[in-house]
C-alpha cells in the first residue's frame, strides 16, 4: 500500500524559498514596468494620477521585497530579472485589433494583468507572513502592512478596470 501525497512528511528545502522569492522579484520587476507604462499611456486622462501613485507604491513594494530577501540571506538572481523585463516587453505585443496604434482595449487588458500581479504579490506577502510567524523574520507586522497595501491596490485597480471596461464596451463590465 502506498502513502498518498498528503500523508507524506515534506522536509523544507532552504533553496526553495530563494527560488520562490526570486520568482516574485521577477514578477515585481515586470509589474513596475507595466504600471509605469500604463501611467505614461494614460497621460492627461483621469487614470494618470492614480496610476502614477500606484507605480510609486509598487516600486516601493519591490524594494521592500529586496530588503526582505537580504534579511533572509536570499541572493538576487539577476537572470530572472532580465527574463522578467523581456517578458514584459513581449507582453506589449497584443493582438487587440489595432496594428499600429494603441487600442482602447489595451488599457482594460493591462489593468487586468496588473490586478493579477498584485494578487500574486499579496499571496507572496501572505507566504512570507507565515515564514515570519514560524522563523521570527520577516517581521509579521511588516508583512501585515504589505498585505493590507496590496489589498488596497487590488481594489483600486479593479475600480479603474471596471471604469475602463465600461468605456470600451459601453456597459458596467
Amino acid at each position: 500500500m502506498s502513502e498518498s501525497a498528503t500523508d507524506q512528511t515534506i522536509r523544507p528545502e532552504p533553496q526553495l524559498l530563494g527560488i520562490y522569492l526570486n520568482d516574485h522579484l521577477a514578477g515585481a520587476t515586470a509589474g513596475v514596468q507595466l504600471v509605469r507604462r500604463l501611467a505614461r499611456n494614460m497621460h492627461g486622462t483621469p487614470l494618470e494620477r492614480p496610476l502614477a501613485g500606484l507605480a510609486e507604491e509598487i516600486r516601493a513594494d519591490r524594494e521592500e521585497l529586496v530588503e526582505i530577501m537580504d534579511e533572509l540571506a536570499v541572493p538576487v538572481r539577476r537572470y530572472k530579472l532580465y527574463t522578467a523585463a523581456a517578458a514584459e516587453l513581449a507582453g506589449r505585443l497584443k493582438f487587440n485589433g489595432h496594428l499600429l496604434t494603441r487600442s482602447p482595449l489595451s488599457v482594460v487588458v493591462e489593468l487586468e494583468m496588473l490586478r493579477l500581479g498584485i494578487e500574486g504579490k499579496a499571496s507572496g506577502w501572505r507566504t512570507l507572513r507565515a515564514v515570519g510567524a514560524e522563523r521570527g523574520r520577516p517581521d509579521v507586522g511588516r508583512m501585515d502592512r504589505l498585505i493590507e497595501r496590496a489589498t488596497e491596490q487590488a481594489a483600486m485597480v479593479e475600480t479603474l478596470r471596471t471604469r475602463a471596461a465600461a468605456r470600451v464596451f459601453g456597459s458596467a463590465a
